[in-house]
């Protein structure tokens, strides 16, 4: 029988997990990027043989049948990002946890030496990866700010000479609008903690990737119509490969 468990964003979910969308592989110069959507805004990225998760969540069963993590990325503070429980449930034994400073003051004190902080613009190289964090956040002037500039961090990696968005919890921001020669990107839509499918296509079209999967798309009340993202995307730039991937295969 199935246990129903409501999660800390309302969600109702089983404690028998979904099968999970079926993971895309994209070619580089340097080997396969194997992308696995997991739920929200979760996702493992895999490249010569390093396995990089990103807001990891949904307990640490969802992930038993994928490679221990090498590194673990974490956008911001919120629930549906950073996961304790989630976190203690994995092997870390190995990882590196490349964070903003307000996750990283969240973080156990015996973790410290897992730990890499990046603050908004700032670059690293970890496992061999270069790694970017770009600002996330609500604009100035939101009725509710959910997201201050500086608390979080959306990311660009280079995998083998391709680079990939994360966008985190963001709205359309100058710092997104002018991302320059992204192949993937990951990118938010949930209205009101981040910005409507017309901000974010539009967003989309300023900096043009080649690839973009719509994510992070529930609402408080439904989800996020992601196919009229996809039109709107492709009525202003046809080249953009927009990706529908079912990133909520156990909600009920």
């Amino acid at each position: 029988m199935k246990i129903l468990i409501t999660t800390l964003l309302g969600f109702i979910v089983t404690a028998t997990q979904a099968q999970l969308p079926k993971a895309d592989i994209i070619p580089t110069p340097k080997g396969n990027v194997t992308i696995q959507p997991v739920f929200h805004a979760s996702l493992v990225l895999e490249f010569n043989k390093v396995a990089i998760y990103v807001d990891p969540i949904h307990g640490a069963d969802t992930y038993k049948e994928m490679k221990k993590p090498d590194l673990v990325l974490i956008t911001h503070i919120h629930g549906d990002h950073f996961d304790m429980k989630t976190l203690n449930g994995l092997d870390l034994s190995h990882a590196t946890l490349l964070v903003p400073q307000s996750v990283a003051d969240k973080m156990p004190v015996e973790w410290k030496n897992k730990i890499v902080v990046l603050h908004n613009g700032g670059n690293t190289v970890q496992h061999g990866i270069p790694i970017t964090a770009i600002a996330m956040y609500n604009m100035p002037g939101d009725s509710t700010v959910h997201h201050p500039k500086g608390e979080g961090n959306g990311y660009v990696l280079n995998l083998g000479g391709k680079r990939f968005y994360i966008s985190g919890d963001t709205e359309a921001t100058p710092e997104m609008r002018s991302l320059k020669d992204i192949d993937v990107a990951f990118v938010c839509m949930n209205l009101p903690y981040t910005m409507d499918v017309e901000e974010a296509a539009s967003g989309v079209l300023a900096f043009k990737p080649k690839i973009v999967y719509p994510y992070h798309y529930r609402t408080p009340t439904g989800f996020s119509d992601v196919a009229k993202f996809k039109s709107l995307v492709n009525a202003g730039n046809s080249s953009i490969d927009v990706r529908l991937r079912n990133w909520y295969p156990d909600i009920k």
